[in-house]
């Protein structure tokens, strides 16, 4: 940056805001301009001032657009689009005045710190089409929508757009093309007329450029650059190994066709669907947290309390029986204690309300959280040391294999007595190289989580919430349980109710259990399907050519949507019948009936599902168009 002391513009255009404004240094420079840091002296507020390059304000055409192109983004006033104050020219100096932003462009936060994680980009993403929608709307057109042109506000966190339309003020006017190549649409590449189409392009390559820290087009030119936009496929996102739920990156993907027609049809639409990624994104409650990252795991300081004591418990022992007594009490002791834990961590969990089918999709969450912190963190050099200590634990393991059979013969055959030391010291050395690379595996992955994960959700975890159950107790409170799906809550809901009653009933409705966790696995699924098929419709409702597929997906989408409705209320009507039957007003054998009704219902759904593997071909290839 150029000091101001030997800078003359800086001196010249001081000179000319002399009194009005007082300028304290330059904050940045480029093709559309200098950025000032100042101070107006009127209201003694920081500004930002935007300086038209002096080569482009001796020319009367480009000085008359920009003065008027900027007059009209200075009438736009929203939370997300940084506020104009003023568009002046004094003397030689065209410039306009802008509230002062403290914090850093977008640009800036991806080359300082790499890719944005998913869930603070959705967030900006959608803030800026907030900004998009409010000013197509008033029928102004950004132009030049890129990161640098984003700016992240220290304080609040929140994203605001500069520079509305003023693109077209000071663009390539001979070429008709106005905007930056990397984020420029194929129309504006061809010098068409950008429209608000374009600017979702451009928002487009800045989600890319957000989410994996690279733009899909390089080149050693701009027009290289302007031929790939217009002919070249997209690289996909995750090709470096970058994380990004499935419905943002199918929604980047849509914002970057080829043709304006098979884009989202406004910026309005990108901010309802990057909200709606961000609500199946909800915070687990506090509980579900713990459990995840700390109760649910054996890695505490009182496991190395329980090993000590198990391991003094076992030398007493043998002190006192022999060897063989003390070991087997270690043994004993090494199982007993973490199934205990275990127990007693279930039944902790249950007495706040929660329950074991809680632990999957909380499991489910932390990884993905999980997953997009690693995706932006540099793996390059942990990846050849994992490559080294796993290659070294492979040889260490095998040669220790190797030599074992020499080193059992040198009880008998003294001249292989040399190899048991080696062998011990092979096995060791392995050892060692093991636990080194399960260390770097689990800086890059979730070796850990997904351990515990399967832990807790597999038959163990089944079983110790089982036994758990038995010794809660009835006094149970439970929270709100609004992270919870509404087939989940019933199930749960209806299994409380079903273990409250007498063995008797319990004995007579036996089938309850499974039917209600077959219903809401059914549940589950129908949900999920129906996700789908709403994604795809949204895509294919935007085409303005005939889809014969539509109708098809459309028959679908009612169809699982009645589906779900039934399994849901299937689950419902069970559990109004548990709370009739406990209140007396329903005997045993009618409510039998409404169990075979829900069982014949999960046994339709699974067979429905089994024959739908057509339109699963259509949800796995189909699911966004392919550009043209």
């Amino acid at each position: 940056m150029t000091s101001p002391i030997a800078d003359p513009l800086f001196l010249a255009f001081q000179q000319a805001l002399a009194g009005r404004y007082s300028i304290d240094r330059e904050l940045g420079r480029g093709g559309m301009g200098i950025v000032y840091l100042a101070r107006e002296v009127d209201l003694d507020r920081l500004v930002a001032i935007k300086l038209l390059p002096p080569d482009l304000a001796h020319r009367g055409e480009v000085r008359s657009r920009f003065l008027q192109e900027a007059r009209t983004a200075a009438n736009l006033s929203h939370p997300h689009i940084v506020p104009i104050h003023a568009v002046d020219q004094v003397g030689d100096f065209v410039y306009f005045v802008m509230a002062y932003v403290d914090g850093e462009t977008l640009a800036q936060r991806v080359q300082g710190r790499g890719p944005v994680a998913p869930r603070e980009a959705t967030r900006w993403l959608r803030e800026t089409a907030w900004a998009l929608s409010y000013a197509h709307g008033r029928g102004v057109i950004h132009r030049d929508i890129k990161p640098d042109n984003i700016l992240i506000e220290r304080e609040s966190g929140r994203a605001l757009v500069a520079d509305f339309g003023i693109a077209a003020g000071i663009g390539d006017q001979e070429a008709g093309r106005h905007g930056t190549p990397e984020f420029m649409s194929p129309e504006q590449a061809l010098g068409a007329e950008p429209s608000a189409a374009s600017d979702l392009y451009a928002l487009g390559i800045t989600a890319y450029y957000t989410l994996t820290g690279r733009v899909p087009f390089t080149g050693d030119d701009a027009e290289q650059i302007l031929q790939q936009q217009c002919t070249a496929p997209v690289p996909s996102m995750t090709s470096n190994g970058v994380v990004v739920p499935r419905r943002v990156a199918q929604l980047v993907d849509r914002c970057l066709a080829k043709t304006p027609e098979q884009r989202p049809a406004s910026a309005q639409a990108v901010a309802d669907q990057l909200g709606s990624a961000m609500a199946d994104r909800r915070e687990l409650p506090a509980v579900l947290r713990a459990f995840v990252k700390r109760t649910g795991r054996l890695d505490g300081g009182g496991t190395v309390i329980t090993l000590l004591g198990a391991l003094g418990l076992a030398i007493v022992v043998a002190s006192w029986l022999g060897p063989l007594p003390g070991v087997v009490t270690l043994l004993v002791s090494m199982v007993l204690a973490p199934v205990l834990y275990a127990v007693y961590t279930a039944r902790q969990f249950q007495l706040q309300g929660f329950a074991h089918a809680d632990l999957a999709p909380a499991f489910a969450s932390e990884l993905e959280v999980l997953r997009e912190e690693w995706s932006v963190q540099p793996r390059r050099g942990v990846a050849i040391l994992e490559w080294g200590a796993r290659s070294a634990a492979r040889v260490l393991a095998t040669t220790t294999i190797a030599l074992t059979p020499l080193a059992v013969l040198g009880n008998w055959m003294p001249r292989f007595e040399p190899v048991t030391p080696l062998v011990l010291l092979f096995a060791a050395a392995a050892a060692a190289a093991t636990i080194a690379w399960l260390a770097l595996l689990q800086l890059r992955r979730e070796v850990d989580l997904s351990f515990w994960r399967a832990v807790w959700t597999g038959r163990f975890g089944e079983t110790v919430f089982a036994v758990a159950r038995r010794f809660r107790g009835r006094a149970v409170v439970v929270p709100a349980m609004t992270h919870r799906a509404t087939e989940l809550s019933l199930s749960l809901a209806a299994e409380q109710l079903f273990e409250s009653l007498p063995r008797e009933a319990k004995h007579a409705l036996g089938d309850m259990p499974a039917v209600l966790q077959r219903l809401q696995r059914d549940a589950h699924q129908l949900r999920t399907r129906l996700a789908q098929l709403q994604e795809i419709l949204a895509v294919r409702r935007e085409e303005t050519a005939d889809d014969v597929g539509r109708t098809a997906l459309d028959r679908e989408h009612t169809r699982v949507r009645a589906q779900l409705q039934d399994t849901v209320a299937a689950l419902e009507t069970l559990r109004l019948g548990l709370l009739r039957l406990h209140a007396g007003a329903m005997s045993i054998e009618g409510l039998t009936t409404h169990l075979d009704v829900a069982a014949a219902l999960s046994d339709d759904v699974m067979r429905l599902a089994a024959a739908n593997e057509d339109v699963e071909q259509m949800l796995r290839h189909d699911a966004v168009p392919t550009p043209v």
